[in-house]
């Protein structure tokens, strides 16, 4: 699309297709002379060759930015490094970054925004007008948000930063480039909030087990998204906790552990 040709911005999709990777992970090459790399993506030795060529060919790369820790996005930056040098590779958290990003920090031409709720180490990245989302925003469908304390609420906020930013266009962890950013901002901000809508109604139904919220408030997730449903709605519940809206009795028995979805 001509914003990412202008902003001189180009994409490797790993090949890792799924349930919850979407088309596969995308990678971003940010600039040259030289380049930076967004999220080198899984351990494929395919993936990790095209990603350095691309940045080759721009002239080398300066450095890694990882938006967060989940391994689709990471587990290749050892054979990333292995191909393009040992480059700094910068993060807010993962353990094996060689530096710390915090929110309004820059790395080359990205400015890091922090955007907890998929993860709590989650960092979106701008360059001028163009947001690398990572997995706070995806091409197409939701994201789950991972139980953390004030987790949707800090989500909800971010998606409100996000909003607040002029934008041209959103490059997101997984699916295609979102061409009209405050559609999509702003759908992913009504849905959170049809979310618990929904959850609040099951609650005055007086259901209180996982399965039965599930149905009444998530019937439309297709099963093998289930699991991540649940996960995400721990945290819609912790957010009603928090603020004193959670009826007494809701069993939590039935939500997968963090990490096993």
């Amino acid at each position: 699309m001509p914003q990412l040709a202008r902003a001189d911005i180009g994409l490797v999709r790993a090949d890792n297709p799924g349930p919850f990777t979407l088309e596969g992970t995308n990678t971003w090459l940010v600039g040259r002379d030289p380049c930076w790399v967004i999220d080198p993506g899984p351990d494929l030795p395919g993936h990790l060759d095209r990603v350095a060529a691309d940045a080759a060919a721009r002239g080398g790369a300066a450095g890694i930015a990882l938006t967060h820790g989940h391994a689709d996005h990471t587990a290749g930056v050892p054979g990333l490094r292995e191909r393009i040098g040992a480059v700094p590779v910068l993060a807010a958290a993962w353990e094996g970054a060689t530096g710390r990003l915090a929110d309004g920090d820059a790395a080359g031409p990205l400015r890091a925004i922090a955007t907890p709720g998929h993860a709590p180490d989650h960092l979106a990245f701008l360059a001028g007008r163009i947001l690398f989302s990572g997995d706070a925003v995806l091409g197409h469908g939701s994201v789950y948000v991972a139980p953390d304390p004030g987790a949707l609420r800090g989500y909800l906020a971010a998606l409100d930063r996000l909003l607040a930013l002029e934008l041209d266009a959103i490059c997101p962890g997984h699916g295609p480039v979102v061409e009209e950013p405050r559609a999509k901002l702003a759908e992913y901000r009504d849905h959170r909030l049809d979310r618990e809508r929904r959850l609040l109604e099951a609650l005055a139904e007086g259901r209180r087990t996982v399965d039965d919220l599930l149905d009444r408030a998530w019937a439309d997730v297709p099963h093998v998204l289930r699991p991540a449903a649940a996960v995400t709605l721990a945290a819609h519940l912790d957010k009603l906790e928090e603020e004193g809206r959670l009826p007494e009795g809701v069993d939590r028995s039935g939500i997968p552990r963090y990490g096993a979805v």
